[in-house]
């Protein structure tokens, strides 16, 4: 199956966090969301997915569903999705109504990654929580059910909630995917017989097994008739090697930071490169692959097609987080290149051919 993938070309998507520079604002990172997103549905990425982080200096987008339905005017093909809705902070019914409500606006272009992360701190989690006098309940499996039946208008006849109709109603819907990064996503994702998606980005040491427990678990279901899985990765791109490396350092930082609790904006490469000199150039790398592969865009291309080959995959996402803007849309675009993607323009033009315009 992998050597199938690859000799079809394998598909790139971004999962886009709204990173803060330093000297810059959130505000700003926002529109640069939606700038990217244009730019890379002109480059022929396939999706464009959003996070959800919480209280957080560094990420500034709490509410992808908001950017979501922007961004939806402000594209033409490219599929847009949350990477994810973290469920357990929102009743099924809710999110289903906001995500027909996407699809209603934008059909056959939405995807709802769904998490069970908080997405923040436990004074975060507290805080979105609309009854605080008692735990949490761990009842993602049955939130998930319910989620799915809200969708499908699929309770049972005499489950009270099968009178409720979620608006607005129209053909199809949004197409849900299991988020995680770790083996117990893989089950869930495997049980419920959804598309799974694992963030190696952000935990690679479990990747490769999360991925095959997956593919060999996974039970047919009325959302897919065999697995479907993929990968979400740092890349960055540049023209040599020892400047995408420098443009790397940032993030380098970032990941160093976040483990310690630090949530600082994205710094600049001159000085993370100072920062990490003086903390003696720590690692955080524990897994099978880089959680980040940096490179000139024929090195990552090749880093992305070993792994997907390795895996079995047909598609990867991928995030980049680059302190300056311009750099960022140009490692993109430069991965873009190095794959051959095709711009909106020419498949446009390409479908006309065939429709004898």
């Amino acid at each position: 199956m992998a050597e199938s993938n690859i000799r079809k070309g394998l598909q790139l998507s971004i999962l886009d966090q709204s990173p803060v520079s330093a000297g810059s604002t959130p505000a700003q990172a926002l529109q640069n969301s939606i700038e990217l997103a244009r730019k890379v549905d002109d480059l022929g990425y396939k999706r464009f997915w959003m996070s959800e982080h919480h209280a957080m200096d560094t990420l500034a987008c709490t509410a992808p569903e908001i950017m979501l339905a922007r961004i939806g005017a402000e594209t033409r093909q490219i599929r847009l999705g949350s990477g994810g809705i973290m469920l357990p902070h929102y009743t099924p019914l809710k999110v289903a109504e906001v995500f027909r409500t996407l699809h209603a606006l934008y059909p056959g272009r939405i995807d709802l990654g769904i998490g069970r992360a908080p997405g923040g701190g436990p004074m975060e989690a507290l805080a979105l929580k609309r009854d605080r006098s008692t735990k949490m309940l761990d009842d993602f499996p049955d939130q998930v059910s319910e989620l799915l039946a809200f969708l499908d208008s699929d309770f049972p006849q005499q489950h009270p909630f099968a009178r409720i109709r979620v608006s607005p109603q129209m053909p199809g819907g949004p197409d849900v995917w299991m988020l995680g990064s770790s083996m117990w996503s893989s089950a869930a994702a495997a049980e419920f017989g959804l598309p799974y998606a694992f963030a190696h980005f952000f935990s690679g040491e479990s990747s490769r097994a999360a991925i095959t427990a997956y593919q060999r678990s996974f039970i047919p279901s009325r959302y897919r008739s065999e697995p479907e899985a993929m990968v979400a990765v740092g890349a960055i791109c540049a023209p040599t090697q020892e400047e995408a490396e420098f443009l790397a350092s940032s993030v380098r930082l970032l990941q160093w930071r976040i483990r310690q609790g630090d949530r600082s904006p994205v710094s600049s490469p001159e000085d993370a490169q100072r920062e990490l000199t003086l903390l003696g150039n720590p690692t955080t790398e524990t897994g099978e692959w880089p959680r980040y592969f940096v490179g000139t865009p024929a090195k990552v291309k090749s880093n992305l097609e070993q792994m997907a080959e390795a895996l079995g995959i047909s598609e990867i996402v991928v995030n980049s987080i680059i302190w300056d803007h311009a750099t960022r849309l140009r490692s993109y675009e430069l991965l873009a290149e190095a794959f051959g993607l095709k711009r909106s323009s020419e498949q446009s033009l390409a479908l006309g051919a065939k429709n004898g315009s």
